[in-house]
């Protein structure tokens, strides 16, 4: 969009919701009420490892805090910043969440041709979990705009996904699969999920 972000989604988001909410906000369309998709394995998991620490310490919660916690709540803020009324989604697949999150816009973009924005953004879980998740990917926010391929904007692509046969071992996310497809000049992208194997393809 061409007018700054509101200070409104600056103010008591961690500096990964703050990247995702800047990323969001750079494209979405000037006018009308995309759907808006969140993605995102742990969201804002530092706010919440706080909430746990200070109940533990404290025997009690922020409200104010708990309230930003849930896994939604970037898309919540983004919503009341723009008027948006048209329905939100949240999605937490692992580290697949950022296909899922794009499969859950193309399904809704297909249904009712209603433009989507999907919000990606992750990043590693506190010291303590690593015994738990192992390596940690670094954190990431990136979104992108979805519209109906009638529309005659941006670039056509298609996506297919079909049953993984072999696991993949997500040496770098989902997420920087896509960037680096955007960025290249192959007809297609394959990443391997822990489920699916996932195929971006730019449309002929």
């Amino acid at each position: 969009m061409g007018r700054p972000m509101p200070a409104s989604l600056r103010r008591r988001v961690t500096p990964v919701g703050r990247k995702a909410l800047e990323c969001a906000w750079a494209v979405l369309p000037e006018s009308g009420e995309p759907r808006l998709v969140l993605c995102s394995r742990h969201g804002e998991y530092g706010r919440t490892f706080g909430l746990l620490t200070q109940i533990d310490e404290e025997g009690t919660a922020s409200p104010a805090e708990f309230s930003l916690s849930v896994h939604h709540a970037l898309a919540g803020l983004l919503s009341i910043a723009t008027g948006n009324r048209a329905a939100h989604t949240a999605v937490a697949a692992g580290e697949e969440s950022f296909g899922y999150g794009m499969l859950e816009a193309v399904t809704g973009l297909m249904e009712d041709g209603r433009p989507a924005v999907v919000m990606y953004f992750d990043e590693p879980p506190p010291e303590i979990y690593r015994p738990v998740l192992g390596h940690p990917l670094p954190a990431a926010a990136l979104a992108v705009a979805l519209a109906p391929a009638e529309a005659g904007e941006g670039e056509a692509m298609t996506l297919a996904v079909e049953p993984a046969t072999t696991p993949g071992t997500f040496p770098r996310s989902m997420a920087a699969d896509f960037v680096d497809f955007l960025a290249s000049s192959a007809p297609e992208r394959v990443s391997a999920g822990e489920r699916l194997t996932w195929g971006w393809r730019r449309a002929a």
